[in-house]
């Protein structure tokens, strides 16, 4: 246990902290196999509209701190090329 004081309260937030990174990133993951079966189903408006969704929420992560921006642009990046290879 941390003898300083910000030690300890930061010890008793990681915990917390964690559980919500790991919410907001099975969020996202769940989001990402939907936009793939959207994709597999060549069904491209409506793989368009919930890229625009998924696309919030990636931004939303990185801000938060969940993910870091390059993570979140290489990310952004395969939903347009898979959405494109559509065509």
């Amino acid at each position: 246990m941390p003898n300083i004081k910000s030690a300890q309260k930061r010890s008793r937030i990681i915990p917390k902290k964690t559980l919500q990174n790991q919410m907001i990133k099975a969020k996202i993951k769940t989001a990402v196999k939907k936009f793939d079966s959207l994709i597999i189903a060549e069904n491209k408006k409506e793989a368009a509209d919930f890229k625009i969704e998924l696309v919030r929420m990636l931004d939303q992560a990185g801000a938060k701190g969940v993910y870091h921006k390059n993570t979140v642009a290489h990310k952004k990046s395969a939903l347009a090329l898979k959405l494109n290879k559509l065509n």
